[in-house]
């Protein structure tokens, strides 16, 4: 690990603002010192969904629903008598697909499909 004067604040450990006010160094944290490792921290990437591989299979392939929340949707819409059964497997496929991208069935998701599947009234 070589360690030399940090590029940041000329391995002085403090960095000044336009204002006047100084703040430890963000690079070396104060050392004064960088190291092979340091530097500043990648923080664009903080959220666990962030790391996910993204899924390319296309809809008509995608897997079953898993959520207990999904599995009570899903049968909620095959239940239902108010909508044919070829809206029935586009509604099952897009419960299946928002949970690949999400992780679970969000409230406004759910609340979506429940009106969709809604008789209507005479």
């Amino acid at each position: 690990m070589e360690t030399d004067s940090c590029g940041i604040c000329g391995g002085d450990g403090r960095i000044a603002n336009a204002f006047g006010s100084q703040t430890r160094c963000p690079s070396c944290h104060g050392g004064g010192r960088r190291s092979d490792e340091g530097g500043l921290r990648d923080v664009t990437k903080t959220k666990a969904s962030h790391h996910r591989a993204t899924s390319n299979t296309p809809v008509e392939k995608a897997q079953g629903v898993t959520t207990l929340a999904g599995i009570q949707l899903a049968n909620d819409v095959r239940a239902s008598n108010s909508v044919s059964s070829d809206t029935k497997a586009k509604l099952t496929r897009e419960i299946a697909e928002h949970e690949g991208t999400h992780g679970k069935c969000t409230e406004t998701f759910i609340k979506k499909v429940k009106k969709q599947i809604r008789p209507i009234a005479p």
